[in-house]
């Protein structure tokens, strides 16, 4: 069987960032998924299952709600292995054409005070699962240390 992309990235390698994953045709338009790598893989503590589904609330109500960008969201949710987040958008993009918009939207994560939005039974299969104080910790952590001080080597998979 042939190995996909994403499994031939170099993950003892790989910095936190925004990457391109991929880019696939769906009906003539581009369609990027950015990989949003908020922890080393296997080099430090990944992304604890409260803080990361909140985040995945908090992020997915902000970007399909955002004045600018809302039509061009597809999806943002966590990865299987807790390092980060996929954001996926209409369009042939870079990561550092979504640089401002995931930088706006950890800010916006950092800085929420309030109900989570759709954290409820009615709106969510295990709306019990969150942890506001430690996204907005693991939020300000990404911003501070890998978005406001961002370099190729955030922004490129390494060769």
């Amino acid at each position: 069987m042939q190995k996909i992309p994403s499994f031939t990235i170099d993950h003892i390698r790989l910095l936190r960032g925004i990457y391109v994953s991929r880019k696939d045709e769906v009906g003539g338009e581009t369609v990027t998924t950015f990989d949003i790598r908020m922890k080393e893989p296997n080099r430090e503590p990944v992304l604890g299952q409260p803080e990361i589904h909140t985040i995945e609330h908090l992020a997915a109500t902000f970007l399909r709600n955002h004045p600018v960008w809302a039509d061009k969201i597809i999806y943002w949710g966590p990865m299987g292995c807790l390092t980060g987040n996929y954001l996926v958008m209409k369009g042939d993009l870079t990561s550092r054409d979504v640089l401002p918009l995931v930088t706006e939207t950890f800010r916006f994560i950092a800085g929420y005070e309030g109900e989570i939005p759709g954290a409820t039974p009615k709106d969510c299969g295990n709306y019990l699962m969150m942890n506001l104080p430690m996204a907005k910790w693991e939020a300000a952590k990404f911003l501070r240390e890998v978005l406001e001080q961002i370099t190729d080597a955030n922004l490129e998979y390494p060769r």
